[in-house]
């Protein structure tokens, strides 16, 4: 049951991540169509503006003679370098009001805050393949700088005069080469876009996040109810373990009274149908008050004479040292004596040694046995639910694995502690202190 819920979990989660994948993808190709569709926009009302942008620096159109006799004076070295970019900067000035008003005014509605550069990229003198310019020349560029253009168009074309003949020269036909291109984007484009898909990010966000708390209360919902079967499961356990030795020693006692009579055997029957009756008041301790039985001086002795009752062939030795009334569920108690030395006799003791003793408030509890002992890599192991010692043959030592863990469960409850020491095939012992208070 657990086992498969672990499984739902995981398939959930595995969906939920899968979900959260797609619309992550979704949302990014939204993204990316909208930028896209942004751009052509952006795109197409200023290609109707820059189809001549030459004018920006003194370019009429491509057949003007301005530029033509500036670019034949630069390359006949008639002005300087510096006259040269002189003029380009001079245009460049003259028209950048013009330019950055027109993008501001069209673009103003949409908010789109926009950067555009044109420049000469190479200039080429035809007739002896000489290059007047060996970096970009920028005819214009806004205020606003562009620093990764999305999209950049190139463009090419030739410039050609031809001049007559005069006083005996002859004519010369001079032609150049011009590339320009023309980058521009838009700066602003990811808060613009996040603005226009707020709505469908929110709506995205609500349903995943809907999708989670759905989630995350079927995972607590379906932890409280196996939180609710692990405690059921461990009450039955419990029960149907404490069970098993008043059961098993009623049936000895019931032989031993076919046999022969026996005095002693009356007061064992009582003790092991009391034990039963309590162990029903637990069954029931929501509905009844339950009263708590102290335990009494007698009552260890009691407990040993019903283990030795119970398995004749050991041998118990009870070392009392306790004189007065304990703070300590007698039930409870009696289950940790008696699951101690049950799993002595089930790995093989044949001398069981029992010393409980009281000090400084302090119950103390040691018992060792001669059996088949405990290897040190399965000591932290012990005191686990349904855990069995395995470099024994288990299927020849009957039991579920629960004694030890019911001991550990009782020792921790009254806030004590307990070691465990074992020599291999020769001997283990178990020393358990409880504290109380008069």
């Amino acid at each position: 049951m657990i086992s498969k819920s672990k499984y739902l979990i995981a398939l959930f989660a595995a969906l939920f991540l899968l979900l959260l994948g797609i619309q992550a993808y979704f949302m990014y190709k939204t993204y990316q169509v909208k930028e896209r569709e942004i751009y052509r926009i952006v795109h197409e009302k200023i290609t109707n503006y820059t189809d001549n942008l030459e004018d920006l620096g003194g370019i009429k159109n491509k057949t003007d003679d301005s530029i033509q006799k500036i670019l034949i004076n630069y390359h006949d070295k008639k002005i300087s370098k510096k006259e040269f970019l002189e003029y380009f900067k001079k245009n460049r000035k003259d028209n950048e009001a013009c330019l950055n008003n027109y993008v501001d005014n069209t673009f103003k509605k949409e908010g789109y805050k926009i950067a555009i550069k044109i420049e000469y990229i190479s200039i080429v003198y035809l007739p002896d393949g000489s290059h007047l310019i060996d970096r970009p020349l920028v005819l214009y560029e806004t205020t606003n700088k562009v620093t990764n253009p999305r999209i950049s168009s190139t463009g090419t074309w030739e410039t050609t005069s031809t001049s007559s003949a005069k006083n005996g020269k002859p004519g010369r036909n001079d032609s150049f080469l011009v590339k320009s291109n023309t980058g521009f984007e838009i700066l602003n484009i990811k808060s613009i876009i996040f603005k226009e898909l707020a709505l469908l990010t929110v709506c995205c966000i609500a349903i995943l996040a809907s999708v989670l708390l759905l989630y995350i209360f079927t995972v607590r919902n379906l932890a409280r109810q196996q939180k609710q079967v692990e405690v059921l499961h461990t009450v039955v356990d419990n029960i149907s373990h404490e069970f098993k030795t008043p059961i098993a020693t009623l049936k000895i006692a019931s032989k031993a009274l076919k046999k022969e009579w026996n005095p002693e055997t009356f007061p064992l029957i009582d003790r092991q149908i009391s034990r039963l009756e309590n162990l029903m008041l637990q069954l029931h301790k929501d509905e009844t008050a339950g009263e708590v039985l102290s335990v009494k001086p007698e009552d260890w002795s009691f407990f040993v004479q019903d283990l030795a009752f119970t398995y004749p062939e050991t041998n118990f030795e009870l070392t009392h040292q306790v004189s007065k009334e304990l703070p300590f569920d007698k039930n409870l108690m009696e289950t940790l004596l008696k699951n101690l030395g049950e799993n002595s006799v089930k790995y093989g003791a044949s001398q069981i040694k029992i010393n409980i003793s009281d000090s400084s408030q302090h119950l103390k509890i040691e018992v060792s046995d001669n059996g088949c002992g405990i290897e040190k890599k399965e000591l932290n192991s012990i005191f686990e639910k349904f855990y069995r010692i395995q470099s024994n043959n288990i299927h020849n030592t009957k039991g579920l694995g629960l004694g030890l863990y019911f001991v550990k469960k009782i020792v921790t409850k009254y806030g004590g502690s307990i070691n465990v020491s074992s020599l291999p095939k020769a001997e283990t012992t178990f020393k358990i202190s409880i504290p109380y208070e008069n």
